[in-house]
């Protein structure tokens, strides 16, 4: 069965999002970052957040085991936009061709509920989505079934009739698990022919 309907996540795909661009006006030098990154704010923290934890709470539990490093910690967030490096043009531009074509359209993304506020300020897409589920929001994360199953059933959607694109390949693999048809995204030149072959593009 060929999908009719496409699930969009949002960080990777959409927008280009990446601590790094932050970390790097910060520290000195690429071993730095890499060290605080994986040492003082991993990316399993970060995941609590998209989960539902609260900033406030996020930031008191890594100043409390690295009090040294307070500054940096606050960074993460109080400088979330310094972690932005645009839309991904491509993929907007495929987007925008799905919804002209009629497609309908969805929004499943990890992300904290405190800055998704933030990026629907930032970039002008959005509108296009019948449905946006956040994972900070909802308190359930890819690659879980069951957020792709509160998609799916609040929206009266068939499982297999939804394509799901994402650029984390356990989240692919999640979205399948949970009955859909999905992709993992490299490129937006790579998504349009990906897109052709199943006749949405």
């Amino acid at each position: 069965m060929k999908p009719d309907t496409v699930v969009f996540d949002l960080g990777g795909v959409l927008i280009d999002w990446d601590p790094r661009y932050l970390y790097w006006k910060i520290l000195a030098s690429e071993q730095e970052v890499d060290w605080f990154l994986s040492d003082i704010c991993p990316p399993e923290w970060n995941v609590r957040q998209d989960a539902g934890r609260s900033i406030a709470d996020a930031n008191a539990e890594r100043i409390a085991v690295h009090p040294d490093h307070a500054d940096l910690i606050r960074a993460f967030y109080g400088r979330w936009d310094e972690m932005l490096n645009g839309a991904i043009a491509g993929t907007v531009d495929i987007l925008h061709a799905l919804n002209a074509n009629g497609t309908p359209l969805y929004l499943l993304s990890n992300f904290s509920a405190e800055k998704f506020p933030r990026a629907r300020e930032i970039f002008d897409f959005f509108h296009v989505f019948e449905d946006i589920v956040i994972s900070g929001r909802e308190r359930m994360i890819k690659p879980d079934a069951a957020i792709f199953h509160r998609l799916t059933n609040r929206n009266g959607l068939e499982p297999s009739r939804c394509l799901f694109i994402d650029d984390m390949p356990a989240n692919v693999a999640g979205a399948k698990a949970a009955g859909m048809q999905s992709i993992q995204f490299t490129t937006p030149a790579r998504l349009r022919e990906d897109l052709a072959g199943f006749d949405l593009l």
